[in-house]
């Protein structure tokens, strides 16, 4: 069965730059009011350190910026500072939000949400467990509510308006 690939319209164009702004926003919220010691401590052998995975964070953002001009090339350029990485994640997240805004977007916007979105969003949820056994867990909230506009890609966000103590998960 062929498949139809998206439009890359503009309008195809802001549903991506909302999918940014959530990214941003929930990204925001996993990483600030961190204990310096978060950055570099170890979860075991098997998991990365919290300071590679923000790194790992820009790379995709970086690489998403690439495939906004037709490129698939990828670049691992992190290093070990915690604030360095995180304002290069937001950083590159804002390149990314103003290549979506602009009208000479030549990539695939399905490449972009099955590679770098997807994957951005799974390490910012790895991001909130790992602060949850360290001890510092995020607050949870309706997303739902949150105000998320396009073109509100960095650290800084509106307040959360509707956190809540305990587990949405659990039967009550």
């Amino acid at each position: 069965m062929a498949t139809v690939p998206l439009q890359s319209d503009a309008a195809s164009r802001v549903v991506l730059r909302h999918l940014a702004a959530t990214l941003a926003y929930r990204a925001a919220k996993v990483l600030r009011d961190v204990p310096p010691e978060f950055a570099t401590r170890s979860f075991g052998d098997s998991t990365r350190v919290p300071v590679t995975i923000v790194a790992h964070l820009g790379d995709l953002m970086a690489w998403a910026v690439r495939m906004t001009r037709g490129g698939y090339e990828w670049k691992a350029e992190g290093g070990g500072d915690w604030n360095v990485e995180v304002a290069r994640f937001f950083g590159n997240l804002e390149e990314l939000d103003r290549a979506l805004a602009s009208d000479a977007f030549a990539g695939s916007i399905e490449k972009l949400i099955q590679g770098p979105f997807a994957d951005a969003l799974t390490h910012v949820g790895q991001l909130a467990m790992l602060r949850g056994m360290a001890g510092v867990p995020v607050r949870p909230e309706s997303y739902a509510r949150a105000e998320i506009v396009a073109g509100r890609v960095g650290l800084e966000q509106t307040p959360a308006r509707a956190e809540f103590d305990g587990d949405a998960s659990v039967k009550r």
